[in-house]
Formats: C-alpha cells, structure tokens, sequence
C-alpha cells in the first residue's frame, strides 16, 4: 500500500492515538512473535549506530527478522565512511534506496536524525541522537507502563537518577505530559533536568511545576523536596513554587537511570558521582510503594541491587523484551505493511522559520549544526516569540533570545526590543547574538 514517506524523529512525529493503536497491534505480535514472517518480506532494514547500542540495535533486528525482512548494519561509526569525513547527509543517501527500506540511526550530535531524515528517501527512526530524544525508548516504556496499569492517564511517574544527559529522560518526560500523566523529577544532584525541558513543559504542555514531599527515599538522593509536574490545572500556573508543597500517596512507577558518564562535561567530576543513587528492595516498603513498577532503560551499573531482579515490582527485563514488538508495530507502520484507526498529530501552528548561514548559532555545542563534518547544514530555528525575540533550534530544540537584529539590506543593526528592530520583515531579518557576531558578518549601528 502507498504512503507518503513518514519518519520517527521525535515521539511528537506520532499522535496520541496513534501510539495507543500501535500498543494494540505490539499486543498481537507479541502473542505470537513467530507468528508475521509474512509481513514484511523483501524489505531490508539499515542499523546505523555510531554509538554504542546491545538492545536498541537488536531488538530492531530482531523485530525486522521476526517480520520476514532483511538487515544490514554498521555497529560502530569508525567502520563506516564517517571515519573518512563522510557527512551524514551522504551516508543516509547512499543507504536509503537500493540498499534498503528503512533506517535506524543512532548517533552522537543532538539533531543528527533530523538530519538525516531530510536527505533519505526512506523512513528514518530516531534510535538516540545525543543527550536529546530516544523516541523509540520512549514507546517502549509507554507500552511497559500501558500494559502494567491499563492506562497512562493519571499516572504518578517518579524519574530519577541523571536527568541531565539522559535523552531517555527527556522524551519520557514530554510523553507522559501529553497522556496526563504526573511527573515527580528526583536527580543525583548536579544532574537535574535542564532548565529547557521544564520551560518547555510548561509553556507546550500546560503544566504546572511545583515542589512535592516524596518522604526519605534512602538512596534517592539529598534533601526531601522533589519536583512535581501535574497537567492541566489552570488555575496555578506556577513554576518552582514552596507553597503548594504535597505528599504523594502513591508512586505508580520509578524509573531510573544510570549515569551518564560519556556526555559528563569538562567540569563535572565523576568521582562526586561515587554517592550516586541505587535502589534496593528494602527502600520500598509501605502501602505507597506496594504497586509500585520499578523501570531502567538499562544498560544498569549499580543504581539498582541485583536484590530487586526477583521482586515482583522489577519491570526493567520486561521492558527491554517488549522492545522487540513495539519496534515490530513501529517498523510495520512506517513501511505502509499495516495501517491504523488513528489520526496523525495536528499540525503545528504556522510559525516562522529563520534560516540563515551568518548571524546566529545554536549555542548547544552538541548540535549537529555544531558538527565539523555536517557544515552543509544551515542553522534553523523557529519563532516562538518575536518581542522580544526567542527562536528555537529546529534541530535540537535549543532555545535562544537573540540581543541585536540586523536589516539584511541595510546592514544596519538594532536592539532587538528596539522599535526599528520590531519594524524589520521576517524575510529582512538578520539574529545575532553580540556586536562581535554582528561586526564579523558586517553588520553595524546607522
């Protein structure tokens, strides 16, 4: 059946309804796993992973095989051309087409599988790019918690370990808040959520931030406050408040993630990570903790006991099993072999896009817009808000609030809460974020 060509970036890329009817169909593949080898014969899926992967990269081989298709794959980035200086944009045009039906990308600067879903003539999923998104993660621990509670609705999810780096965090996080679901955020410290998620939370999802009382959790970390994220209250839009503190009676599921040690920072010591959480059955004893669903991504260090492996309340083995029918639905649905009772997400309200290759750059130095080898790709970001200004990186979902904005034309520059600046045309303007940014690109005051 023919489809206009539609890719797994984000978890955004797919509606409510549509995640929930992909469950569905995850639940007949997973009754019987040997049971669609005629779905998908002669379609050959690509693994390309230039980070390190065992259950993303299997369990989608293995969803493809138990499909009746065909893999190929590149396990490590220095196998590939990419260790020559081959770009992204090249190496998924190659791939895509004659050599095969469908790509999993994997790969370490934040916004990589945008990139490569513009320049592949097949669908492209997003098997973790940076500390950014894991979307296919994300379905799978929806999925988890779908089939362990019978809903999502409603759901009180503690998150705990490195919300910082983890890319599994952050979708987890944007994917419980479309579904109702209360968030309560406990990191390692030094490791909190960034600010860009919460903000995000708040201003897309019409949430409200606030602190909580979770009692002493030994293991989870110093101090008794928390974060609590609750959906749609809209008469207390308030963010990071003391007064509204609540005592959660139950906790539905914890999930926990390791540290991410390969994205700490320069400035960040590892060795302060000594301390950092681990779970134990003995920490969760008590009426709120008695259906409580205990999660990992998984690969697991220390942060939870090999004690808990046995307790009814562990799911994080489940988890990575129903890695492979979900990634078989997911698979199945991108290459048109089934088709849902669902409608796609709503189109975005119409917002500008800026795109320009002077001026203005993505701060986050991870950005793939940031990347020495994939230089061909012109900054975008998109106009959240145009007094003042602030633009959101259309690859990474950095924000940033330029200070000066330049007439292209004139070549003269204006503060951007200037009224000259507010007077410049969408299609005339020119982001900068200093005089010196400005000067090098020539641009200057009247």
């Amino acid at each position: 059946m023919g489809q206009q060509k539609r890719d797994f970036v984000s978890v955004d890329d797919l509606s409510n309804a549509e995640i929930l009817a992909l469950f569905e169909v995850a639940d007949r593949f997973e009754a019987d796993l040997r049971g669609h080898v005629g779905l998908c014969p002669g379609s050959i899926l690509a693994t390309l992973f230039f980070e390190a992967s065992t259950r993303t990269r299997l369990s989608f081989e293995s969803a493809m095989l138990r499909l009746g298709g065909g893999v190929i794959s590149a396990s490590e980035g220095q196998s590939t051309s990419a260790a020559k200086g081959e770009s992204l944009a090249d190496t998924v045009r190659v791939v895509g087409g004659r050599y095969a039906d469908i790509v999993v990308l994997r790969h370490p600067a934040e916004g990589a599988a945008r990139v490569a879903a513009r320049y592949a003539a097949v669908p492209v999923i997003n098997a973790g790019d940076g500390a950014h998104e894991h979307p296919t993660q994300t379905l799978c621990d929806l999925y988890t918690l779908w089939r362990q509670k019978g809903n999502l609705h409603g759901l009180e999810v503690l998150l705990a370990g490195d919300l910082k780096y983890s890319r599994t965090i952050h979708s987890l996080a944007f994917a419980l808040a479309r579904f109702g679901s209360n968030l309560v955020l406990r990191p390692f410290p030094g490791l909190e959520i960034p600010d860009s998620v919460l903000v995000r939370l708040e201003r897309d999802f019409s949430v409200d931030v606030r602190r909580a009382r979770v009692g002493e959790i030994k293991g989870l970390g110093a101090g008794k406050d928390a974060i609590y994220i609750t959906p749609h209250r809209p008469h207390q839009n308030t963010f990071f408040t003391d007064i509204d503190d609540e005592e959660l009676d139950r906790i539905d599921a914890i999930y926990m993630t390791r540290l991410q040690r390969e994205r700490l920072e320069g400035g960040e010591d590892p060795t302060s990570c000594d301390r950092y959480p681990s779970l134990d059955p003995a920490q969760f004893q008590g009426k709120r903790f008695k259906d409580t669903g205990i999660m990992h991504p998984l690969p697991r260090v220390d942060e939870i006991s090999y004690d808990f492996d046995s307790d009814p309340r562990a799911l994080y083995f489940r988890q990575a099993a129903l890695g492979v029918p979900i990634r078989m639905a997911l698979l199945a649905f991108l290459l048109g072999r089934i088709e849902v009772a669902a409608p796609p997400p709503e189109a975005d309200v119409e917002r500008e896009i800026y795109r320009s290759k002077v001026g203005l750059r993505c701060r986050n130095l991870r950005c793939v817009t940031n990347s020495p080898t994939e230089r061909y790709v012109v900054p975008e970001f998109i106009e959240l808000r145009l007094a003042p200004p602030l633009l959101r990186c259309v690859f990474c979902d950095h924000e940033v609030e330029p200070t000066l904005i330049g007439h292209s034309e004139s070549r003269r520059l204006h503060r951007s809460n200037a009224a000259e600046a507010q007077r410049i045309g969408s299609a005339r303007r020119v982001y900068f974020e200093d005089e010196a940014q400005a000067s090098a690109a020539g641009f200057g005051n009247p």
